[in-house]
């Protein structure tokens, strides 16, 4: 009898040390998470279903925003793809590295700056890209070229072509183009690419965002057993809408409900602030405004399917207990909001992104608090439990992540450059506040975003308002300050 008893004692004991060894490999492996960056292209948080649309289906992607931290309020710092990337990707503002164009960032930061995914490389991570994550052009889809891409941001990297607005299917054009084809063209063979084309197409195994997804899953199960930083970019909801015909059947076009049209709308805006492309200048009836939006919404209820089978496969191979999911856009989309289109504007809909990181352990919950794409950087390398670099500019978000209630920024900035001049947004949790120009020889814009969400009503040449201006116009002043002075000079430990 003593002898069974110390038998079961021993067996007991070896059991307890067996869970504790367990656990102790489990809180390493949790020390060192895997990082899943999913972003998409010009995706609005007015498409999502999660967010406030709910003519959209996206079932996927809410799902995520219920088992993760969803940001209401998140910006980007440039509402164009290439400034935007960079941006998140290197963690300085647009205007603190002169990036405003179509390129990496890279030849503006330098070579000893490390970018964010290059960051997680340089501590043992394998990192991969699939699709665009740095700027690529609709041409550079088709012929699965790097675009601007920054080599040295990853161990390897994998484009995802496909033909696009060539593809096989019902195509139609609902909006002429309002600025001509110079830099639209850049293969003669290949036109039309940031056009607002609808492809209703044969089949969804040829485009791109469906041989991304085929990728990334690929890599997910190659490179299970160790650390890994991969990125899904995404290129839909990008122009040309293009999706399999089923997805446009979800969303017949006389049913779709545009937006309010304002009588003299334009008329408090001063002229930098009348967008690029517009229902005016896209000589677009009705009828075309109502095709374009269903096509974005199929075109991004077909990136929701793509978005799931990477989710799916991160469950399965049982990488979802230990990888860090972060979801956005590298900007909004104007969708004929005061019959605006696309991007470039510093409207609410133009920069402000959808926003989800799920983060093993924590639970999930709904932000409200002002946060910008630029804080990525910092806030992934802390979860990972690294120091991110000092002198990048963004914010670490991490303590959000318990407390969504707490405050890190007092409010988010954007900038834009159009016909030379540059625009800046401060928008606060009361107000939404445009210049043009760095003492507002160009403009001015002020919006009451608790009244007037939709900014219909610019109160900036109002006198009731001087002091709201004033003091907007002084936040901007400091933050100018702030971002330009910074020392890229200064070098840090890779």
């Amino acid at each position: 009898m003593i002898r069974k008893t110390t038998i079961f004692n021993r067996y007991c004991i070896s059991i307890i040390f067996a869970i504790i060894g367990a656990g102790a490999i489990l809180a390493q492996d949790l020390s060192q998470p895997n990082v899943l960056f999913i972003i998409s292209d010009d995706l609005t948080t007015t498409a999502l279903s999660c967010y406030e649309n709910k003519a959209c289906r996206t079932p996927n992607i809410d799902r995520l925003a219920s088992e993760g931290m969803r940001f209401t309020r998140a910006y980007c710092q440039y509402p164009v793809c290439g400034p935007s990337r960079a941006s998140i990707m290197f963690g300085y503002y647009p205007n603190a590295t002169r990036t405003y164009g179509y390129v990496s960032g890279r030849e503006n930061v330098g070579p000893s700056r490390p970018s964010w995914s290059q960051f997680f490389r340089n501590r043992g991570y394998y990192t991969a890209r699939v699709g665009k994550i740095f700027h690529m052009g609709s041409v550079d889809i088709m012929r699965g070229r790097n675009g601007q891409d920054d080599d040295a941001s990853w161990t390897e990297r994998f484009n995802s072509p496909a033909p696009e607005v060539h593809a096989e299917g019902e195509s139609e054009l609902v909006q002429n183009n309002p600025y001509g084809l110079r830099g639209i063209l850049r293969d003669k063979d290949l036109n039309g690419g940031n056009l607002m084309n609808i492809v209703k197409a044969n089949t969804g195994l040829v485009h791109t965002d469906s041989r991304t997804a085929e990728k990334v899953t690929e890599l997910l199960k190659e490179h299970k057993d160790e650390p890994f930083f991969i990125a899904a970019g995404f290129f839909r909801p990008h122009v040309p809408f293009v999706a399999p015909k089923p997805y446009f059947e979800e969303y017949p076009f006389p049913q779709i409900v545009l937006p309010p049209i304002v009588q003299n709308d334009w008329d408090d805006i001063p002229p930098q602030g009348i967008n690029y492309v517009t229902s005016v200048n896209g000589e677009m009836s009705i009828e075309q405004e109502k095709k374009a939006i269903a096509a974005y919404y199929a075109s991004t209820s077909f990136l929701d399917t793509q978005v799931g089978k990477i989710l799916q496969t991160l469950e399965e191979e049982g990488l979802a207990e230990n990888t860090i999911v972060i979801f956005t856009s590298d900007h909004g989309y104007l969708l004929g909001e005061h019959r605006f289109w696309m991007k470039v504007s510093l409207m609410e809909e133009s920069v402000r992104v959808p926003l989800i990181i799920k983060v093993p352990g924590k639970n999930p919950d709904i932000c409200h608090s002002l946060v910008e794409l630029i804080d990525l950087f910092p806030t992934v390398s802390s979860l990972a439990g690294f120091k991110p670099p000092e002198n990048i500019q963004g914010k670490n978000l991490a303590p959000l992540l318990d407390q969504p209630l707490q405050k890190i920024r007092d409010f988010a900035f954007s900038v834009s450059k159009r016909n030379e001049t540059m625009g800046y947004l401060v928008r606060t949790d009361d107000w939404a506040y445009i210049q043009y120009g760095e003492h507002a020889e160009a403009g001015m814009e002020l919006y009451d975003m608790k009244y007037d969400p939709r900014q219909y009503n610019n109160l900036a040449s109002n006198p009731q308002y001087r002091n709201a201006i004033a003091e907007m116009r002084k936040r901007l002043e400091l933050k100018l300050d702030e971002v330009q002075k910074n020392d890229l000079g200064i070098d840090y430990d890779q």
